[in-house]
């Protein structure tokens, strides 16, 4: 999302036309960089065909090899023929979307209509909560399958790289919540597709009205209702880490009224909101104390995610 990989103007419209991609979208009008997030590169890619303007988004993958990516791009694809409000891979002539740009993947998709929001309401916390069922019931039928990256394992050697680096007290706190999850029996827990990064800033409003779901390459096969951990975790907290009682009742009668929870999963709750603060609280730390060097970044404070760990553990 921040611009790490710099791409010239006459660059992308050699690249659109050599690909044929421009025979589909048009020609290349305005190409800008998207200042969010810290893992790709993103640019707004503004064509025109016909005299219409279309907007794109083009994806330039730091870090993922191209075998990582045909999942996304694929999962992308199902959901979208699903009817679920997200991002559509586009195809040059010859049916390819993933290609190359620079040595690194490179992924052009659509531009959903709409932009983030900072402070969410009760509503549009409903809403997300509706999609967010949708997009695990729509994925039941899609049968590629992709490991979580950032599972127990990666928690584990996240933490060997980063504990030296805190203090006595976060030290103890990183050691003991470790070896808290990693007593928690999650076998018997519905899994699917999850979209693993349900933030606020992957979820665009076009107004009141929802416009749709993007950045899926956290994507993975996991607990459904960690997925939902992860997502009311950002959306319906509060500055100190706590939830908004409001905002959280909202997202969970919306979803639950799509896909209820069983009595394993109501069980097994507090443990997952515990899991899903610690992976953004180690991610976090580790883009704090490793931080990727690009043009438009933004390392996100991780004291917040330790905030809300803090607050669920003292709520036992």
């Amino acid at each position: 999302m921040s611009v790490f990989t710099h791409v010239e103007f006459s660059e992308l419209n050699l690249w659109l036309q050599d690909l044929h991609f421009s025979e589909a979208i048009g020609n290349l009008v305005e190409l800008k960089g998207i200042a969010a997030g810290i893992t790709n590169t993103n640019y707004f890619v503004t064509t025109e065909l016909n005299g219409q303007k279309n907007r794109f988004v083009l994806t330039i993958f730091e870090k993922n090899a191209f075998a990582e990516l045909p999942y996304f791009v694929q999962l992308m694809t199902h959901l979208a023929l699903h009817h679920i409000l997200c991002p559509t891979p586009i195809t040059n002539k010859n049916g390819i979307a993933l290609v190359e740009i620079q040595g690194k993947p490179a992924l052009l998709v659509s531009c959903l209509k709409g932009s983030d929001i900072e402070q969410p309401t009760a509503e549009q916390c409903a809403q997300v909560g509706r999609v967010l069922a949708e997009v695990h019931l729509a994925s039941q039928s899609f049968t590629q399958i992709s490991k979580n990256q950032r599972g127990l394992d990666w928690r584990i050697a996240t933490a060997k790289q980063l504990i030296d680096k805190l203090s006595a007290e976060d030290q103890q706190l990183l050691t003991e919540e470790l070896a808290f999850q990693a007593r928690l029996d999650l076998t018997n827990l519905p899994r699917g597709v999850i979209h693993g990064d349900l933030f606020r800033d992957n979820v665009l409003f076009d107004g009141e009205q929802l416009g749709g779901f993007i950045d899926f390459y956290y994507a993975c096969e996991d607990i459904l209702a960690y997925d939902v951990a992860i997502a009311v975790n950002d959306w319906c907290m509060t500055d100190d880490g706590k939830f908004e009682e409001p905002r959280l009742n909202a997202f969970m009668i919306a979803y639950t009224a799509v896909r209820p929870f069983n009595d394993i999963e109501q069980h097994a709750w507090r443990g997952l909101l515990r899991i899903a603060a610690l992976r953004f609280w180690l991610s976090r730390l580790y883009d704090w104390h490793f931080p990727q060097v690009g043009e438009l970044t933004h390392a996100k404070d991780p004291e917040h995610f330790k905030k809300m760990l803090t607050n669920y553990i003292n709520a036992h």
